[in-house]
């Protein structure tokens, strides 16, 4: 199969190349020297990081201290600082605002061994919560726009420690990706009167091709336009703009098709270090209920852009998103 594919969302064409996965490739392997090395985020280790703001604690113990199933602490190195004014400046051509934001860092588990989906439903559910929590939060800061919910798992996906973590960044701007769905859905729903996701959710429980899995609430699926391999979202059947007005039976939900997906991956392909990215409609903006619909897409990291993507903007898939679906049901 070789084609190109329009994302009807963003107006995005990708490259689909089953051949592409049959060229010849010098395997590269890069030495990993294992230490014993501290780790901020383990258990008993509460002083090496921030003051947490949130925890989930067993009754009766302090914070910042033993006792915790989950924490939530500020990044101690923020890419934006929660302190200060928001301000605007033109230099020129040129536009900066001042670095306001909130940068903190989920601590899923205090098991340094073990990875947020094999923890039980109750503690993936307990993460999601709390990320609703903290965006209910955020909302309420009239200097932030938008906020970003992330997860790298593994070294090749970005991860910078071993332990099970994800991040939130609230930021003032709405960023790029989230201003193309924006759009994009905005103008699909004046020309057809619908939700392009609810639509695309429709279609593709009708047809099953590109179905991973699903649940009462929420769907996994394959999307058409698929930029890399094995890329899924999982996304609530029902319309819905914000992730923070979730209840708690759907976070649960969410939760179940989430542990479901990556077991799948996981067994298919080996455990791959993958990235996880909530998709939300930005604060405050009520205008977007109608055309927008969160979901969350999650990649395995089995490869890296090279030339031609950084250089056409164009993704090439090796692996055809009806291929990575049957598999994955499979798996």
């Amino acid at each position: 199969m070789r084609e190109l594919r329009r994302d009807p969302i963003v107006d995005r064409w990708v490259i689909i190349s089953a051949q592409r996965a049959q060229r010849p490739m010098t395997r590269f392997v890069e030495k990993v020297i294992a230490e014993d090395t501290f780790c901020p985020f383990c258990e008993n280790n509460e002083s090496s990081t921030p003051p947490e703001v949130l925890a989930l604690r067993d009754h009766g113990s302090r914070p910042d201290r033993p006792g915790w199933s989950l924490r939530v602490v500020p990044n101690k190195f923020p890419a934006l600082k929660a302190e200060g004014e928001l301000e605007r400046m033109k230099n020129g051509i040129y536009d900066r605002m001042s670095g306001v934001g909130m940068h903190e860092v989920l601590i899923e588990t205090p098991d340094h061994d073990q990875a947020l989906a094999a923890l039980p439903v109750d503690n993936i559910s307990d993460l999601f919560m709390t990320v609703r929590s903290r965006f209910n939060v955020f909302k309420e800061d009239s200097r932030i726009r938008c906020a970003q919910f992330f997860k790298n798992h593994g070294h090749e996906a970005g991860a910078s420690l071993e332990h099970s973590h994800s991040q939130i960044i609230a930021m003032p701007v709405v960023s790029r990706l989230l201003g193309e769905e924006l759009a994009g859905s905005k103008t699909y729903r004046a020309k057809h009167g619908s939700c392009v996701y609810c639509d695309i959710i429709r279609d593709e429980v009708v047809t099953g091709d590109r179905i991973v899995s699903e649940n009462d609430l929420f769907v996994a699926l394959a999307p058409y336009a698929s930029r890399f391999a094995y890329e899924t979202w999982l996304a609530p059947k029902k319309h819905s703009p914000m992730f923070e007005s979730s209840t708690d039976g759907s976070i649960r939900a969410l939760a179940e098709i989430f542990k479901d997906t990556v077991g799948r991956v996981d067994y298919l392909l080996g455990s791959p270090p993958y990235n996880l990215m909530l998709h939300t409609a930005p604060f405050g903006e009520p205008s977007c209920a109608g055309h927008y619909h969160w979901h969350m897409e999650f990649m395995p990291v089995l490869g890296q852009a090279a030339g031609f993507e950084w250089g056409a903007g164009f993704h090439i898939n090796s692996v055809p998103p009806e291929e990575a679906a049957k598999a994955l049901r499979q798996a």
